[in-house]
């Protein structure tokens, strides 16, 4: 059985960052990773185009915020993907 250990440093630590940032609601699975995109474009930009991408992609954005303090210039988005349609009573 493996092991994983984590630093909880959110100056280190993207998934600690966002937690400490306020999300909400967050799913962490062992191996679970944060992708980071290299860009001279606006921050701003570059979070809506890769929203724009996953959204296209079928997945359902729930919340989304900057790792501000602790990163500069990222962001996390939090969301579904080919979420269960609600049954409806």
């Amino acid at each position: 059985e493996k092991v994983e250990y984590r630093v909880w440093n959110p100056f280190r630590s993207k998934i600690a960052a966002a937690i400490l940032g306020g999300v909400d609601n967050i799913w962490i699975t062992p191996g679970a990773k944060a992708s980071c995109i290299d860009s001279t474009a606006p921050p701003e930009a570059v979070f809506a185009r890769e929203v724009k991408k996953l959204q296209q992609e079928q997945f359902k954005p729930a919340e989304q915020l900057t790792l501000e303090p602790y990163e500069r210039d990222h962001a996390v988005v939090v969301g579904s993907y080919r979420a269960p349609k609600k049954e409806k009573k």
